[in-house]
């Protein structure tokens, strides 16, 4: 009899152990593809577990409400002083808060040119640019770009906050796991999560930083005066330089037949043998 009893507890120890498995995997099974996860993310996302407070709420409705839009533009100006006019760009960009991340130099026979990427407030933008018309120079090509980027915004912190939810979900499920097969998928499901999670943090963080620093490519040219006695314009001097470029261009075409030598120099014995093979094959006819 005490054996019966023995044998019927070890089968019910059994049974418990195989429901309590079944059951995690049961759990496993109703985690959705990720492409499925929408209304089940916001089903678990206001249950008691895991539900947003008001002040919460209110934050996120605040952030999916708020435009986000990026501001950029280049800009070129025609300078009579490179430094002078880098001064006044110097000063004008302290006043609005802006700062050069980067600035190139470059100088050549024809012109010098001074090329800066300057990052501004987003609110201080349109002021900073019309302050470049007045005293600097002469503008010679601006072009001003306005890009809404709300939807995608709005769009990356939805699927963000549902990778969040099922991240949680995962983990529980990782702590009530009880075979190893399980264990090891749900946690590639949670380090596949993560590095999502991370992919989308990264691109609304990028896209705040856009949005609050707008992004102006300014550069300043200066022409050289030409260094030639015909620097005023005009049919003489037009006429003279016209003559000058031709004698040039007649130089560079003797310098290329120089360069040609080597073939000048075998073309003549080629042809000499040439005629010399022709003249023993007319004989032996």
């Amino acid at each position: 009899m005490k054996t019966f009893f023995y044998s019927l507890a070890i089968l019910s120890l059994f049974a418990c152990k195989k429901a309590e498995i079944t059951e995690v995997s049961a759990d496993l099974m109703e985690v959705l593809p990720e492409t499925e996860i929408s209304d089940k993310a916001f089903e678990a996302a206001s249950s008691p577990k895991m539900k947003m407070s008001d002040s919460e709420a209110k934050s996120n409705n605040k952030i999916f409400n708020l435009k986000k839009i990026i501001k950029s533009g280049d800009i070129t100006i025609d300078v009579s002083d490179i430094k002078t006019a880098q001064e006044k760009i110097q000063n004008s960009v302290k006043n609005n808060k802006a700062y050069i991340q980067n600035e190139k130099f470059y100088n050549t026979e024809t012109q010098t040119t001074l090329s800066m990427e300057i990052r501004i407030p987003n609110e201080n933008f349109d002021r900073l640019v019309n302050s470049f018309s007045d005293g600097i120079g002469s503008i010679t090509q601006k072009n001003i770009r306005v890009e809404d980027v709300t939807e995608e915004y709005t769009d990356v912190s939805i699927r963000l906050k549902n990778k969040l939810v099922y991240l949680e979900k995962y983990r529980d499920l990782l702590k009530r796991s009880a075979s190893t097969k399980d264990l090891l998928e749900i946690q590639e499901k949670i380090r596949g999560l993560e590095e999502e999670i991370e992919s989308s943090e990264g691109r609304l963080r990028y896209i705040d930083d856009q949005v609050n620093y707008s992004t102006l490519e300014l550069t300043l040219l200066k022409e050289k005066p030409r260094n030639t006695v015909t620097s005023k314009i005009g049919f003489g001097n037009r006429f003279v330089d016209s003559v000058a470029n031709g004698w040039n261009i007649f130089v560079n075409f003797l310098l290329q037949i120089v360069s040609l030598w080597p073939f000048l120099f075998i073309l003549p014995i080629l042809i000499f043998f040439w005629k010399k093979w022709r003249k023993r094959k007319l004989k032996k006819q």
